[in-house]
């Protein structure tokens, strides 16, 4: 029981007290509780609205080895007091955030010991309306998989802390409980260390797939693709190869499939290959650094590049049969729901350093039909969502979460201070990892 619950239940008891000495007979409305001990809130009407049985849309996959470069780990830092507000802006702090935001999800979490690496991407996805909806509604119970290593207990927690936060009942949330069961499920994570934000969502959603994952178990056996396939039908081929094995209601809404093209300098032969991505690492470019005209745009022309493959690199080319002078490029083949973008600041390359350069990014419509494959004719919008921020250096930094409300508005979420802020104070050069919603087609 959180501390203002525990507050409103002596408030009944007073009352009833009270009521005695003055002869009334019934609790004033405010003080009443529904037959099931709890305060009616929004999230009984999500229940209701969302308590059926869940699409059996097979489409979702996981893979861990994603492209290149990408296990460059972030800050092994630890965690100072938060800066004053108005360094990040027009912040407004929040008074009473119960009383104002009664379900409204504009909840602090407790920070247990540098944890606010954690906090800033639970705060994220608490945003997300996908993933808040399927835990909230319960859905996700249908899903559970027997067969994983923590028999649910990752999904239920992090329901449980969900369920706390939109209660409308506490203005601080301790996610104690929760922090535990996710160091059972990812050792790296026991103690309270400072972390790295994006690896601990992908360890996080990783943990989350695995309690509801409905694919086949055993070992995995790829399938070869029958000859002749045009570049659409051989994805396809490579899709559900991918969710025979890996099928999550998570994987449905953070998976993308990234397609790479190798083609041999000396024949001219190409050969594409498909591989799921959980999230997309973006190197900030060296020769767009300090020069003030640094966009996301920019990020993804650098990741999408052509790519020279020489010397030590060189792959073996599938037609000449031997190792040749190869170019290499990627371009995006399926478009998640939610696409998360990290921007790779940290670097392990001889010593540990950060690039605190600010990336301009787009808080609606962000549009990458220019880096879509060639199979596509167009691609899906997206509008941001959250932004998981690191201030400071390697040695030292924070982290805080920018989310956009249910009520369409922007809050700053640093453990457990919450405060409004502009849409114009979103676009940083602390932003680290960034959460996009796909607009629905109209």
């Amino acid at each position: 029981m959180c501390y203002l619950e525990s507050c409103s239940v002596s408030c009944i008891h007073l009352s009833r007290f009270l009521c005695r000495l003055i002869g009334r007979s019934t609790i004033p409305s405010r003080f009443k509780y529904s037959s099931s001990g709890r305060k009616n809130t929004e999230i009984d009407q999500i229940v209701s609205k969302y308590s059926r049985t869940p699409s059996t849309d097979p489409k979702g996959t996981l893979t861990t080895n994603s492209l290149k470069s990408r296990d460059i780990a972030g800050p092994s830092t630890r965690s100072h007091r938060p800066r004053s507000p108005s360094l990040y802006g027009n912040s407004v702090l929040l008074q009473d955030t119960t009383v104002q935001n009664a379900g409204s999800g504009l909840v602090g979490l407790k920070n247990l010991g540098n944890t606010c690496f954690m906090n800033s991407i639970l705060q994220c996805l608490s945003h997300s309306a996908l993933v808040r909806e399927l835990f909230l509604s319960r859905r996700y119970k249908t899903q559970l998989s027997s067969t994983s290593k923590m028999q649910g207990k990752l999904a239920e927690e992090f329901a449980n802390l969900l369920t706390d936060i939109w209660s409308g009942k506490c203005d601080t949330v301790s996610p104690n409980k929760f922090k535990s069961t996710v160091a059972k499920s990812a050792p790296r994570f026991v103690g309270y260390s400072q972390q790295d934000s994006q690896e601990f969502l992908r360890f996080f959603l990783e943990g989350l797939h695995e309690d509801l994952n409905r694919g086949s178990r055993g070992k995995r056996k790829m399938e070869e693709p029958p000859e002749g396939l045009s570049d659409a039908e051989l994805a396809e081929h490579r899709w559900k190869d991918y969710v025979l094995y890996d099928n999550s209601q998570i994987v449905n809404i953070f998976v993308g499939l990234l397609k790479s093209t190798l083609a041999c300098s000396f024949c001219g032969h190409k050969s594409v290959t498909f591989d799921p991505f959980w999230d997309l690492s973006l190197p900030l470019p060296r020769s767009s650094i300090g020069s003030g005209g640094l966009s996301l745009k920019s990020c993804f022309e650098e990741f999408t590049q052509e790519e020279i493959l020489d010397g030590d690199e060189k792959p073996t080319c599938e037609k000449c049969k031997k190792r040749q002078k190869c170019t290499k490029q990627f371009s995006i083949e399926r478009y998640p729901p939610m696409l998360v973008i990290h921007l790779k600041r940290f670097s392990e390359v001889r010593y540990r350093s950060k690039l605190s350069t600010r990336v301009d990014f787009p808080i609606e419509n962000l549009d990458l039909s220019s880096f879509a494959s060639s199979s596509h004719s167009s691609a899906p919008k997206y509008d941001l969502v959250g932004v998981s921020n690191h201030s400071g250096n390697t040695s030292s930094g924070h982290y805080i979460a920018y989310c956009k409300t249910s009520s369409n508005t922007w809050h700053r979420f640093s453990d457990t201070t919450v405060g409004q802020i502009s849409s114009s104070d979103i676009v940083t050069s602390e932003a680290y990892v960034l959460f996009y919603e796909r607009r629905p087609n109209r």
